[in-house]
């Protein structure tokens, strides 16, 4: 989850500033670790940790600069890496497109080949506020998972409903929204306890639609609001430990939710769904389109089967979101 930061700004301009392309590897080891790279005295934003990478030049793929970059930088090879996620930002001088890699194969052994002070970081431990803000979505993709849960609206039966959580969790659910919208405070307040104990045992984490008022009272991992909840909105509504995500349908949504600080969103409905069959839907085309645009996690929504996952994050999401995909 990440912090507001006051050295940079997301990338709301056409064209004003210079654009740079730059390539950042995610190093991850056998312990789960991460490493960073410090940035030298001189250049800019010095002092800050970062993911390891440099610019892409004429004629590179953004694959190919990063085993370039990765070698001379730490004088390990990129065995093989994964597109984490695309960031669009904008500092005061420049305006960046930083594409990051997930690298969990490399041959050698990190080193400073440039002379930059480098650590090994638990990826759960990985700390925003001392990592230029463009960083700070990475942090995030490296805490989701592929797969979010949204469960459907909870009927009489509790026990029945409580037996297929853990059945999603037990073939590796590990993000679960509840989405309660109907139930009664009573049943509710049932619910939220009996599945957080569920999903924490499974070592996931739980959101809860719409209700912001639970999240401290129950120690949930985050809120889940909805488009409307969002237009309402003047400020982020929890704190920045907590996950807060948002349900997004086109540019104008996509855009609140990040300047409000949403942590990741959902983004749909990229296909039909039996609930909203008469709903229009995006297409991976416009998807693609509204993701690559985006400067946080997204997660595509709507009519979509685990068999969906390749296909979305080959068009720029972290990942898939659904009911029926999961449940």
């Amino acid at each position: 989850m990440s912090a507001v930061s006051t050295e940079a700004a997301p990338d709301t301009t056409a064209g004003d500033l210079p654009l740079v392309h730059v390539v950042a590897a995610a190093l991850v080891d056998a312990d789960g670790r991460v490493l960073l790279a410090q940035r030298p005295e001189g250049k800019h934003l010095s002092g800050y940790w970062e993911f390891p990478g440099g610019k892409v030049e004429s004629g590179e793929t953004p694959l190919q600069a990063l085993r370039r970059e990765i070698h001379e930088e730490i004088g390990v090879r990129v065995a093989s890496a994964e597109p984490l996620i695309r960031i669009p930002w904008r500092y005061p001088a420049k305006r960046i497109l930083l594409d990051v890699y997930r690298v969990h194969a490399f041959d050698g052994v990190p080193q400073s080949c440039e002379g930059q002070a480098l650590k090994w970081v638990p990826a759960a431990a990985l700390d925003p506020s001392e990592m230029p803000a463009a960083d700070h979505p990475v942090v995030n993709a490296l805490a989701l998972p592929a797969q979010y849960l949204i469960t459907p609206q909870p009927d009489a039966d509790e026990a029945s409903f409580l037996a297929r959580l853990d059945a999603a969790l037990a073939r590796g659910v590990r993000l679960v929204q509840l989405r309660a919208k109907c139930s009664d405070e009573a049943s509710l307040r049932r619910l939220v306890p009996a599945c957080l104990a569920r999903v924490r045992a499974a070592g996931g984490q739980l959101l809860v639609n719409s209700r912001m008022d639970l999240v401290e009272e129950f120690d949930l991992d985050g809120v889940h609001v909805t488009a409307a909840q969002l237009g309402e909105l003047d400020a982020r509504p929890v704190a920045a430990k907590r996950w807060f995500a948002a349900s997004c349908h086109d540019a104008a949504e996509l855009e609140k939710a990040q300047t409000l600080g949403v942590d990741f969103v959902v983004l749909g409905s990229v296909a039909a769904t039996t609930s909203h069959a008469q709903q229009p839907t995006l297409g991976w085309t416009a998807f693609a389109a509204l993701c690559a645009g985006a400067r946080v996690p997204v997660y595509a929504l709507g009519g979509l089967k685990q068999d969906d996952l390749a296909t979305a994050l080959g068009n720029g999401a972290q990942g898939i979101a659904g009911i029926s995909a999961f449940w």
